[in-house]
């Protein structure tokens, strides 16, 4: 088969996974496509075979220019002729580009969507053989996605225009049945195959942790993952530039990226953390569409995100060349409430439909409890995650926190009766019971509103005044999951017990909650996960030969070879040419380039670990002969 030939040649893989080759079928077929594809499961390659398996050029929408230069600079040392036009290109340059398509010199070029609009970029387009247009993270055409551009609604309006309709191609990591739907609509997709393949990705590790010290766990994190490279999400931009100072303040190789910014400072940073010479970066949501780093191996959110989408997408950026890593959540409900506001408060644009902006706004807070309820309700992480996105997963993962942990059931009935007698009381006194006044009453705190509406006189004043943030948190969650609360307010959530509270708060009904046993499972950073099974000696030899190499080509490391690819070199240990281009990630280009250097490193480390061997078997044999004297 064509496709393979060039997948072996170009990418050096021996196989390819699942829905690949029907997404490369139905293109080179001559149909339109929507492939919904999470993180890590090779969309790309869907659409570059295709752009080589065509007569024509394929032209890539693409919303990030570090998304464009990623994927140019990874397709050029594969030997794959590709360019990308946008703004950070000079005058001179972008003419280059337009005049080296015009002579058929690229098999593919990357774009801004902006860039439709243009004269000079139109024009262009007139005159070229353009096989394929393909959209890029094309959930961004969707108001019902968490990542809305309006410049992508011109997409279809520029199509319409060519003078030969080319094949087009939609691929997104993430998508609701809404947002499919929008996407298939607003791009004009004909006679369109969808696919989406599965969102369970058996190499990540997840897990929620409700630390009383964030600063405090994320630096107990950081610190067992010392020496490999993260991301460190954070909610807001002041949050970023904590968390950032806190790190470096530690000891750690980090730097920041969010919009607050400036261009140049976000283009530096980006370079310093895909070019490994800082190993974490903490940065808000702005930070890691399309980037295509592999060896990121953990993603850690300091604070809970708005979405279980936005959470996936941001998190599947670990372990993107299929090695073990980490995806760590840590959460406190004053993310929520932080997430509320902002939501509340958002400004929607000037032109906006008042009844479509209120319903969206409502989505937004329905993705928003569905989030929490991830975080704090028990059960397997990873089987709540699948079930957000359609997919059933029989029992449980056995590879998150909460399938390691061991739990147990805990009477809370009393503490249930407290919590439900404070809101009751509260309402009594003609007051809302907003969620955190009840937490400063059971905890017995003199808040001005306390002082001020004299609830201080409350019999449930400090009655739960040992009972910590977190521990309130979950049995209010608990409470409104089993329906005996209801929640009221966006900002300012206000809590109301129902008819169901009644046989607990009158003590007919026990209430209980699962809780972990003080001696669950620790589960082993994905590091030592993947070091058990190479000789770390020679994964760092192989690491710096990589660094030196990317350096003299002015490239990121992994667009040398992946972390995996290097793994797999430690386990079989290549000393020739064709065991070499069996690796994972060994193309044609990248073993003309590369077999070498690699090799030598590899045929040394065994003549080392020969002799060491040798001495070893020399040494035992003389103690025998020294016990048998």
């Amino acid at each position: 088969m064509v496709e393979l030939t060039l997948l072996q040649e170009f990418f050096g893989h021996t196989s390819f996974r699942p829905k690949q080759q029907e997404a490369i079928a139905t293109q080179t077929g001559g149909r339109d496509l929507l492939a919904v594809m999470p993180t890590g499961a090779g969309k790309s390659v869907c659409y570059q075979i295709p752009a080589l398996m065509m007569d024509g050029i394929t032209l890539v929408i693409s919303p990030l220019i570090s998304l464009m230069k990623d994927q140019v600079t990874a397709l050029i040392q594969n030997g794959i002729p590709a360019a990308y036009i946008n703004s950070s290109l000079s005058a001179w340059q972008y003419g280059e580009v337009l005049r080296r398509g015009l002579m058929g010199r690229y098999k593919l070029i990357y774009v801004a969507p902006e860039r439709l609009e243009t004269a000079s970029f139109r024009d262009f387009c007139q005159k070229i053989d353009l096989s394929m247009v393909t959209v890029d993270e094309a959930h961004c055409i969707s108001q019902w996605g968490q990542d809305f551009r309006p410049s992508y609604l011109k997409i279809a309006d520029f199509i319409a225009q060519l003078p030969k309709r080319p094949v087009v191609s939609a691929f997104t990591a993430t998508a609701t049945a809404r947002v499919k739907a929008d996407i298939i609509q607003l791009l004009g997709l004909k006679q369109v195959h969808t696919i989406t393949t599965s969102f369970d990705r058996r190499n990540l590790y997840f897990e929620v942790q409700h630390p009383k010290q964030k600063d405090a766990a994320l630096l107990e994190l950081l610190k067992k993952r010392s020496g490999d490279c993260g991301i460190v999400y954070c909610q807001t931009r002041k949050g970023v530039e904590k968390v950032c100072d806190l790190l470096v303040e530690n000891g750690f190789s980090a730097t920041r990226y969010h919009a607050g910014l400036g261009a140049e400072e976000r283009r530096d940073n980006q370079e310093e953390f895909l070019f490994d010479r800082k190993q974490v970066m903490v940065a808000t949501n702005a930070f890691g569409m399309g980037i295509d780093k592999s060896n990121v191996s953990y993603v850690v959110h300091y604070n809970m995100p708005s979405s279980m989408e936005g959470y996936y997408q941001e998190a599947g950026r670990a372990g993107r060349d299929g090695s073990a890593a980490d995806c760590i959540l840590l959460y406190s409900a004053q993310d929520v409430r932080t997430a509320r506001f902002l939501i509340g408060n958002s400004t929607p644009a000037e032109d906006a439909d008042p009844e479509l902006t209120e319903l969206f706004r409502e989505r937004q807070m329905q993705r928003l409890r569905q989030m929490e309820d991830y975080c704090t309700r028990p059960g397997c992480l990873r089987k709540k995650l699948l079930a957000y996105f359609g997919e059933e997963l029989e029992g449980t993962c056995g590879g998150c926190s909460s399938c390691l942990a061991d739990y147990e059931d805990v009477d809370v009935t009393q503490d249930a009766q407290k919590l439900l007698s404070c809101i009751c009381r509260v309402e009594r006194m003609g007051y809302q019971a907003g969620q955190t006044l009840v937490f400063q009453l059971l905890r017995g705190e003199q808040s001005e509103t306390i002082r001020r509406l004299h609830l201080e006189q409350l019999p449930t004043f400090g009655l739960m005044k040992d009972a910590s943030l977190p521990q309130l948190e979950t049995l209010t969650a608990r409470l409104l999951e089993r329906g005996m609360l209801r929640l009221t307010g966006d900002a300012y959530p206000i809590l109301t017990a129902t008819e169901k509270a009644k046989p607990v708060l009158y003590g007919r009904q026990p209430f209980t909650l699962r809780r972990k046993r003080p001696a669950a499972v620790q589960p082993v950073p994905a590091k030592r996960r993947t070091a058990a099974s190479a000789n770390q000696g020679l994964m760092e030899q192989l690491r710096q030969l990589r660094k030196r190499l990317a350096d003299r080509a002015g490239v990121p490391p992994y667009v040398v070879f992946s972390d995996a690819a290097l793994l797999e070199m430690c386990q079989k240990l290549p000393t020739q040419r064709k065991d070499f281009r069996r690796i994972s990630d060994v193309g044609i280009i990248k073993a003309a380039k590369y077999a070498d250097d690699f090799l030598a490193v590899i045929r040394a480390y065994c003549r080392c670990e020969s002799r060491v061997e040798k001495l070893r078997k020399h040494r035992k044999s003389e103690r025998r002969e020294n016990m048998e004297v």
